[in-house]
């Protein structure tokens, strides 16, 4: 399913396409209200997509700024392929190229649904430092923390993250009611989306050439041949 020229805050859905390890971006019929508590009243719209323009949300890296290979993930906390990529793939990649230096880790996030979103928001809410602490739990956890059908339990399920990361009740319910922040986010996944055109995750980009799910073993020989050149 092809991405939508626009993605909403309101609006975000998935759909699962079996037998290629990947999940599709479309939208559902039904509505989505992505904030915890309750829908952004429709009158405060345009003022807080004009806040949301004026905030400035950067990708989330690792390893050295000038490093020869530049690896960017899209990768969404509600995929479960996600998950399995950075179980069976990241650690090792971080170990053999990242903490190395010679691979530069840019990771862009990709919302699917409220909960992704949801769950991003928790992860920014640890500040740079903790960001990709709180990922790992967000994914090594993801059976756990995203499978209830009612929102206000995943909502319960991540501020319990969060406070594993540090953070107590009241900077977790500031974070997670944020709509000019979760606006922000949103507008900055579409612009990312369409730089590559991504059509799911995970898409891996390296060096400026869009690649599919894969194997640590792939994914080494590919960085391995940019280390060569």
């Amino acid at each position: 399913m092809t991405v939508s020229p626009k993605i909403s805050l309101a609006v975000l859905g998935f759909v699962a396409i079996a037998g290629v390890g990947l999940w599709s971006l479309g939208q559902q019929d039904a509505a989505l209200p992505l904030t915890p508590i309750a829908a952004a009243n429709a009158e405060t719209t345009t003022s807080t997509n004009a806040e949301a323009a004026a905030i400035e949300i950067k990708d989330m890296t690792l390893g050295q700024e000038d490093a020869p290979v530049t690896l960017m993930e899209y990768a969404s906390y509600t995929c479960p392929h996600c998950a399995n990529f950075h179980a069976a793939v990241f650690k090792d990649l971080k170990k053999d190229y990242i903490d190395t230096g010679k691979v530069k880790f840019v990771y862009r996030e990709v919302y699917f649904d409220r909960y992704g979103l949801w769950a991003a928001m928790v992860a920014r809410c640890g500040g740079d430092m903790r960001y990709f602490g709180i990922q790992d739990i967000l994914y090594s956890t993801q059976q756990e923390w995203a499978a209830s059908d009612d929102a206000n339990v995943v909502v319960g399920n991540l501020k319990k993250i969060g406070k594993t990361a540090g953070m107590d009740d009241a900077t977790l319910d500031a974070c997670l009611k944020d709509g000019t922040m979760a606006q922000a986010m949103v507008d900055h996944y579409d612009a990312n989306m369409k730089e590559f055109d991504i059509k799911g995750t995970p898409t891996l980009v390296l060096n400026g050439t869009v690649h599919s799910n894969m194997s640590y073993d792939e994914l080494k020989t590919l960085i391995d041949a940019e280390l060569a050149k």
